[in-house]
């Protein structure tokens, strides 16, 4: 019997301010150092989705957050284990933006998403949000995986 993945739940915030996306650079010491990402993290636990974005949120940025509303599930599939984000679409209540646990953060258009360098689980959903509307899948779920291609 193969082993059991080890599966990592997250929640990630869209916040969007005049058309613009806000992104988070990571620290240098940190995975995937000096990428682009949209705020949020781990999920801890007994903690809901919900929650953890609101934590997250919080640590990360200074602000708290209204209007939520799901946007999307996102997975992707490392060698020893699966990420499973859940992408909310918010906007700020209280506070201004700081990169308390970032190096610095950004205001980008959707169209100008893709000149950053962002984890690869993030691509679907850079890939998607860098689209016109009307070439945007309909679809809840983005989801990759490494597979093996057969000629």
């Amino acid at each position: 019997m193969p082993p059991r993945l080890r599966v990592i739940h997250a929640a990630i915030a869209l916040i969007e301010r005049r058309g613009r996306y806000l992104i988070a650079r990571r620290h240098r010491d940190d995975s995937h150092p000096g990428c682009w990402e949209f705020p949020g993290g781990k999920r801890e636990r007994g903690e809901s989705l919900l929650a953890c974005l609101r934590r997250e949120l919080r640590e990360e940025l200074g602000v708290t957050i209204k209007d939520v509303r799901p946007f999307h599930t996102l997975r992707y599939r490392y060698v020893d284990g699966e990420v499973r984000f859940r992408v909310f679409r918010c906007t700020i209540a209280r506070g201004t933006p700081r990169p308390l646990d970032a190096e610095a953060l950004r205001w980008v258009r959707p169209a100008h998403l893709w000149r950053y360098r962002f984890p690869p689980a993030n691509a679907p959903l850079v890939q998607r949000l860098s689209r016109p509307l009307s070439r945007r899948t309909q679809s809840g779920i983005i989801s990759i995986r490494r597979r093996r291609t057969t000629p």
